[in-house]
Parts: C-alpha cells; structure tokens; sequence
C-alpha cells in the first residue's frame, strides 16, 4: 500500500533514490541470503527463473571455454532443459547431453563437462539431491553446478556456501509466498563472481549506470547480474513477504514439513487403499521435499475436482497430482482435510464429471 499510494503515486521517480527503489534487487536478496545459506551481498532479485538460467549457464561456460557440455536430467523441469538448449543453439560448439534417470548424475561427468544444471528437489518426484555431494563429485571431474532452488527455499534450510556451490537460481513465487510472477534470484559463488561475464549485459548492472558510458563494465560482484530496471511492485511484495521469515527457525520449519507430508501420505493411504494411486515420491521424508506426489490414470480429472473443493493442488502430465505444502502456514488439520477430500473424490467417483474432462 505505502509502494503504491505513497512512493508511487506522489513520490514518483524521487522514490528511485528516497524509497530506495534503485536498490531494491539487492535489498530484497539479503532477505533470501540466509534461507539459501549465502552472505550478504551475495545475491540478487529480478528477471524470471528461466532468464537467469541464461545468465548462469552463459557465465559458466565461458568460465569452462575448452569444455563441450551442459550436463543435465532428461525430467529435470522443462524450462531448465529449453534453456539450456536454445543457449547451445546459439554457441554452435556446444551441446546438452542427459544424464540417465536411474543412476546417480555423477556417473555421467567426465573432462568434457563444462557445467551440470539440476534441480535440489525434483518438481514432480520430490526427490531431495545431496547438494554437497554432488557438488563435490562435479568439481572433482573439473565441472561447474548450477542449482535450480525454486522447489527448496522456504522448506529446508539450504547451505550454498557450504556446499560451494557455483551458481544457483530460483523463484520466489512458491513457498516464498511472492505472488505470482514474482521475480526470481540469482546466486554466485563470490571466488567466481569477479570473473563472470553474463551475456545480458543490461545497463543496470553497469559499475556506473547513470554515467551512460557507450562502452559496458561490470558493476561489482553479484550486481553485474542485474538486468535492467527493478520490477517495483513485484519487489515490494516479495520484499514484505520476507520479511516473515526473520524469525523463522529452518531447522523448526523442516521438521514441521516432513511431520505434514507423513501424515498427508499416510492418511491418504489409509483413505484410498482401493483406489488406482501410486505413491511418485519417496516414502523417506528425509530424502523427500515438501510436496507428494501420486499417479492416477484420471490425475487432470481428480485435480480439477479437488480444487472445485477448495483443495488446490497441481497437475503434471502425464498422471501425476501433485499436493505442496507450504509449512509455514499450512497446518496439520489442513493436510487432513486434504486426504479425505482426495478419498471422497476417489470413492464416489466425483472426477467423472463431464467438465472435468476440458484442459484449461
């Protein structure tokens, strides 16, 4: 309300300076440090997940110019993979090679792997990968990592520098509680920051920007992945919605999230034993992120009846219904509620309602 009412509508472009808009994608970063264990200064705010994809994957090849292939999983989300192939579309040399679903990503790393792109939790089968782990095994064969984030942030804690880990990414719009469209971040391991150069060299990550010099140099560190002009109003609500999160214990609100989704598991098991569901996560909270997944022949069919129910989870083609649960403020008689609407809609057969059957 103050952005809109106040800073927006009679501060007007004063407020760049006097609202502290200009500094807004670094301002709201520093929120998202400490949840994705980075330090201050070490993160930015702005663009979309999949351009900052870009961004990363482009710096890190250059990073590893003898070096032929992006590394990543053939199911890994969808835009991870479109980007990462429209940027060798535009190199000519390089290529993405897919490392097989059923082995570990390490087995597919050799001295030709500029950079592995992967997600911490895997949007469809909640599997958890062992960030430190995997780090490891690709710096030890000579590789960068870029870590897509947007399913791990606001549900366990997350430890980049821990890890050291390269590059990393994610949205801001999922348990983050940004609205949608929110703007997504950036992170860079501050031993290569001052040796990346991103390809959308936009004058807001210039070292002088209102200098308006005709020739581009990189603003300092992580600020040379900002773009161009902050997203305000975009900023400001993922600005107050973080704030939320300063007296937040991520230990606490991991135990929270594993206690939720075993019950949420267990009491749809219990309730719809009889019913076509197969379980698409792993059964071990501790190698599971905080959404469960089940296939069903009728998956878009029993989701679109769900969420006439109020019970408003996702679907993910081909069968797969899937149910995230934000802990921070869902509760435990939510995941319940869940389950047995789930059954009811199973049980009486809800999901076969002509309407259901229309993809929007």
């Amino acid at each position: 309300t103050a952005t809109a009412e106040a800073e927006w509508s009679e501060g007007l472009i004063r407020s760049w300076t006097a609202a502290g808009w200009m500094k807004l994608p670094s301002t709201v970063g520093d929120r998202i440090a400490p949840l994705i264990g980075a330090g201050p200064g070490e993160v930015v705010v702005g663009d979309s997940t999949s351009v900052n994809l870009f961004k990363c994957l482009a710096a890190a090849l250059e990073l590893r110019c003898g070096r032929r292939v992006i590394l990543a999983e053939a199911d890994n989300f969808p835009t991870d993979n479109y980007i990462a192939e429209g940027l060798v579309g535009l190199s000519g040399d390089r290529i993405v090679r897919y490392a097989a679903t059923d082995e570990p990503i390490a087995d597919s790393l050799d001295d030709n792997v500029a950079v592995l792109v992967l997600s911490h939790i895997h949007y469809r089968t909640a599997l958890i990968q062992d960030m430190g782990a995997v780090t490891a095994a690709a710096h030890a064969a000579g590789a960068l990592v870029l870590w897509d984030l947007s399913h791990s942030a606001g549900v366990l804690p997350v430890d980049l520098g821990g890890a050291d880990v390269d590059f990393a990414v994610g949205c801001t719009y999922k348990y983050l509680n940004g609205g949608p469209g929110a703007p997504a971040y950036t992170y860079v391991s501050p031993r290569l920051v001052g040796r990346t150069r991103q390809p959308l060299a936009g004058w807001l990550g210039h070292a002088d920007p209102f200098a308006f010099a005709p020739d581009y140099r990189p603003g300092v560190a992580i600020k040379r992945f900002i773009c161009g002009t902050p997203q305000v109003l975009s900023l400001a609500a993922l600005d107050e919605s973080l704030k939320l999160w300063a007296d937040v214990d991520l230990p606490d609100l991991r135990t929270k999230a594993m206690r939720m989704t075993e019950l949420f598991i267990a009491a749809v098991e219990a309730s719809c034993g009889r019913q076509a569901l197969d379980l698409a996560v792993p059964r071990d909270a501790v190698r599971r992120g905080n959404h469960v997944s089940f296939s069903h022949p009728h998956g878009y069919r029993v989701m679109r009846a769900l969420i006439e129910r109020g019970i408003i989870g996702d679907f993910r083609a081909p069968d797969i219904i899937r149910f995230a649960f934000a802990p921070l403020y869902l509760t435990y008689a939510d995941a319940v509620r869940a389950a047995a609407e789930l059954a009811r809609v199973l049980d009486q057969e809800l999901w076969n309602d002509p309407r259901f059957a229309v993809r929007a």
